[in-house]
């Protein structure tokens, strides 16, 4: 085979480069158009909501332009005013979401492990988390007062559901022929737990935290609603009676925003947490089969 033959086998036609380089541009368009997509339903209720108020179409008093909030949202930032309420808020999330996901991960891994337990409370605790957190506020408020201890008590109820549940799930899914090898090869109870149902069972209790957060966090803006002096539910509250609602749709947006940039880390988390896992599965299951 001569040498002009084999740069010709091994070079690309001049068509077929042009059709890669014609590809490249469709391909960073549908990469572009996929990342945009997200945010085409919001522009567009935002554009609507500004051609509404500039149209005339909706009161100001009822619905505030959007350079109107903006220019509250700013009012807020320089006075201060919203790091006080945003503080005051994550402090109170913070405390009863860890204090409802300790307790779930508690109670919810007891379960697990233990079936005479389950069967025991877990009826009960199905028919408790049918009530809601408003529900139990009038009762609470009667143990505890009016202060801080109500809004933790009633954040971490809200976290405690979802963290629970998923705990029970996640340690119910080992596979039983995997808690057989284990046994095989002499692993202690505290082994099996750490060793096999541990990493099977920590991308369900990821997914149960997350859970967890957001019911604490909607359960927070709820309790300031109803008996608060400062944080971000006080705010939409005050611009309420106040008749202002452009604070209300400032605090509203503040909510959501913060919600969202701290549903998106721990989504971030439970996604690094699923593909380390993904890996130890593998591992356990080989370990198995050679079993």
């Amino acid at each position: 085979m001569t040498e002009n033959t084999l740069d010709a086998r091994v070079s690309p036609s001049p068509a077929a480069a042009l059709r890669g380089a014609s590809r490249r541009p469709q391909a960073w368009l549908r990469h572009a158009g996929g990342s945009l997509l997200p945010w085409l339903l919001p522009l567009s209720l935002l554009a609507l909501w500004q051609l509404g108020a500039s149209q005339g179409w909706i009161s100001q008093q009822v619905l505030p332009s959007p350079h109107f909030v903006w220019l509250t949202l700013q009012d807020l930032y320089t006075s201060g005013d919203l790091w006080l309420n945003v503080h005051a808020s994550l402090q109170r999330v913070l405390v009863g979401f860890a204090a409802g996901s300790v307790l779930g991960l508690a109670l919810g891994a007891a379960m697990g492990l233990w079936r005479p337990l389950e069967a025991y409370l877990l009826p009960t605790f199905n028919a408790l988390v049918q009530i809601p957190v408003l529900a139990w506020l009038p009762f609470v408020l009667l143990l505890v007062g009016i202060g801080e201890p109500l809004k933790y008590i009633l954040i971490a109820k809200a976290a405690l559901v979802p963290v629970t549940l998923n705990t029970l799930q996640g340690f119910r899914q080992t596979p039983a022929s995997l808690l057989e090898v284990a046994r095989v090869y002499g692993y202690t109870r505290r082994q099996q737990v750490l060793e096999v149902v541990l990493p099977y069972a920590l991308p369900t209790l990821f997914t149960g935290l997350r859970l967890g957060f957001t019911k604490a966090w909607l359960s927070l803006v709820v309790v300031e609603l109803v008996a608060s002096s400062e944080g971000l539910g006080y705010l939409i509250v005050y611009g309420r009676q106040l008749f202002q609602l452009d604070l209300v749709m400032a605090a509203v947006i503040v909510v959501g925003a913060i919600g969202y940039a701290i549903d998106k880390l721990l989504d971030l988390a439970e996604t690094r947490v699923g593909a380390s896992q993904a890996a130890t599965r593998l591992g356990v299951s080989n370990t198995g089969a050679r079993a």
